[in-house]
């Protein structure tokens, strides 16, 4: 019995002393390792040990955080046209900028058509139809993005990128998309149209006039398609969004003009020149010069018509920046 006895102490002293030989070296390993003493008392005042808050009801070991929000959807938005839709209520509705929408939305005519299906992303950025023979390459070179970009937002592979699906490219607005040459299209103001001549003052705005000398439109006898700006003859005038020209020249009721379709797919026409400063196909960046103010055309003074298209059809440019 003695003996059984002495046994039994032996395998607990045993037991102890590789409990404590454990504990040792579990410090050596993680010296940083500073143990707390958890006491009745510091649970039941709710006080911290360590990284841990206590309580009565309480558990030892601290629960993570999760989301409890959904994770942002990525996919494309498509938005039904309903009666007195317009880009700007489209853009407000959805917290976009109604530039995206007209990017995203090729051939896109004002005023919207109901029931038209209007592609939108769900962040800044564009919609893009893949067509055949584009590879994720080809379009991130194409928006000014990488590889990694257009596969990972759009979460997947190359091997199904399909002819006929729906991608979404986003774009930084705080840089605003590439010209195809790579370089940022709005250093100046991205996601904003600059005022094409520096401090000018608007005689004349969008929209119907008494000025009986502007055309019909839109249902009105007398329409200002554009924003008239007062400047000197030969100022210098500068783009108000980047973008590749399209035209220059003479062309009746504009006189001569330039003609530059912007990187977001936006007509932009600079009127009433005297004088161009750049070529057709070329790429050109906000605040670059495309010519100089003159009074050709359809016009009675020195000045600059600025107009901006959608469709085909001119909108109010909205804020022009520094004029």
């Amino acid at each position: 019995m003695r003996i059984h006895r002495y046994v039994t102490h032996l395998v607990v002293l045993a037991i102890a002393g590789a409990m404590s030989g454990y504990a040792a070296i579990d410090r050596n390993v993680f010296p940083s390792f500073h143990a707390a003493v958890v006491t009745t008392a510091a649970a039941d005042e709710g006080r911290e040990v360590g990284d841990v808050a206590l309580g009565r009801d309480s558990v030892i070991i601290k629960p993570l955080s999760f989301p409890t929000s959904p994770l942002a959807d990525h996919a494309p938005i498509v938005h039904i046209a309903v009666q007195g839709d317009t880009l700007e209520s489209i853009g407000r509705q959805f917290n976009l900028s109604w530039r995206y929408i007209v990017w995203s939305n090729p051939g896109l005519r004002i005023p919207l058509t109901v029931g038209r299906p209007i592609k939108l992303p769900p962040v800044p950025g564009v919609v893009v139809v893949v067509r055949r023979g584009d590879t994720a390459a080809s379009l991130a070179a194409a928006y000014g993005v990488d590889v990694g970009t257009v596969l990972g937002f759009n979460r997947i592979r190359s091997a199904e990128l399909l002819p006929g699906s729906l991608l979404v490219i986003p774009v930084d607005p705080a840089l605003g998309p590439n010209l195809s040459t790579g370089v940022q299209a709005d250093p100046v103001d991205p996601g904003q149209f600059l005022c094409p001549i520096a401090g000018a003052k608007i005689i004349q705005s969008f929209g119907p006039t008494s000025f009986a000398i502007e055309p019909s439109f839109g249902g009105y006898l007398h329409f200002h398609t554009g924003v008239d700006l007062l400047a000197g003859y030969g100022t210098s005038i500068v783009a108000s969004a980047g973008g590749r020209v399209t035209a220059t020249g003479p062309a009746d009721y504009f006189g001569i003009r330039v003609a530059v379709i912007d990187s977001f797919g936006l007509v932009e026409i600079y009127a009433h020149m005297s004088q161009v400063a750049v070529a057709v196909g070329q790429e050109i960046r906000q605040g670059e010069k495309v010519g100089y103010v003159g009074s050709t055309g359809l016009s009675i003074g020195a000045h600059l018509h600025f107009q901006l298209e959608v469709g085909g059809l001119p909108t109010a440019p909205g804020q022009l920046i520094g004029c």
